[in-house]
């Protein structure tokens, strides 16, 4: 196994435990039992958890390896290659002039692409590399957010000033500059890209638990504490950020439809993913110039896009749903 075998691997235990964490961190408060009841009764939260489990099942498979290959390689292992483009069901490659066409070697349920690769085989490696890099940046990001925003919330002062002022410094810049920008130092690589991505996500987490922070410290309870002398590490770990862990959950949720989004883009405009990677973005990318062929070959957009269209969807409507169901103000 291969440095870069380990890297994935290990990228997507620690985002499972860090999945993991959030959960337990207030998954025995009475909020997250009122909360859990109220989601439960949401059929469109309910189906969008299972099209994003479906999406992690994939993603995972394309990442974990065995043998040097990963689940989703040996799952298309007895897939051959093509010569060239193949539509969706066809049995015979596809060319202008139908005399040139050649039968194919095995079935192709989205057809292959120009290097004549299994259309749906690369979907699924680039549903892989979609959650591994957002899984990452999620897990540098949310820390930095957490930390930022709550300090500067509680303590106020010259720490609200400086906290302040690199965030809204950083928010004057256009987003797609700053992480081209980044990129260009970093390199490519999924764990630049997730670097990148993670050092411009955490702004809107940051300024969401400022603003909660500087209410929830100005509460009786909090009070009470500081008056029976409680550190402000006490505070802050019994009272502070247990009132705003539903906060984090949501943006978390809402958040990965952005982080997937912002891969994408960058993976079009080249400055994303390397070479021989996987990656929607890449597909996209090189679509481009298949449209404008006589007849269009269309397939290898649909499949990139329709995927990367259903899992912001299913993230988005499963960010709504989680907002409705543990936020008590949108109750």
């Amino acid at each position: 196994m291969n440095t870069s075998e380990i890297f994935k691997d290990s990228a997507v235990v620690g985002f499972l435990i860090g999945v993991v964490a959030l959960f337990w961190s207030f998954a025995n408060s009475e909020q997250w039992a009122r909360g859990w009841n109220r989601f439960k009764r949401d059929r469109i939260g309910l189906v969008a958890l299972g099209v994003l489990s479906l999406y992690l099942l994939v993603g995972a498979a394309g990442l974990f390896t065995m043998d040097s290959k990963s689940l989703t390689d040996q799952l298309f292992e007895d897939v051959p290659a093509e010569q060239g483009f193949s539509a969706p069901f066809a049995k015979t490659t596809w060319s202008a002039d139908p005399a040139r066409s050649t039968p194919l070697k095995g079935f192709h349920l989205l057809g292959t692409n120009a290097l004549g690769n299994d259309v749906l085989r690369e979907t699924m490696k680039g549903c892989g590399t979609a959650l591994l890099i957002g899984g990452i940046a999620s897990l540098i990001y949310i820390p930095i957010g957490v930390c930022f925003g709550i300090a500067a919330g509680y303590f106020r002062g010259w720490v609200d000033d400086v906290i302040t002022f690199i965030y809204s410094t950083l928010s004057s810049i256009p987003n797609i500059l700053l992480l081209v920008a980044l990129l260009m130092v970093f390199g490519k690589g999924t764990p630049q890209i997730a670097c990148a991505l993670s050092l411009t996500s955490w702004i809107g987490l940051c300024r969401l638990l400022r603003g909660e922070t500087l209410r929830e410290s100005q509460r009786q309870y909090v009070e009470a504490a500081r008056s029976l002398g409680q550190s402000h590490v006490a505070i802050i770990l019994r009272h502070i950020l247990p009132n705003v862990m539903h906060l984090v959950f949501i943006n978390f949720v809402l958040g990965f439809s952005g982080l997937v989004l912002a891969e994408a883009i960058l993976s079009y405009l080249g400055v994303g993913t390397p070479i021989g990677t996987a990656s929607w973005g890449v597909m996209i990318d090189g679509a481009r110039m298949e449209l404008i062929r006589e007849p269009a070959v269309w397939w290898n957009l649909l499949a990139a896009t329709g995927s990367l269209f259903f899992l912001v969807l299913a993230l988005n409507l499963l960010g709504d749903s989680l907002r409705r169901a543990f936020d008590p103000k949108a109750v």
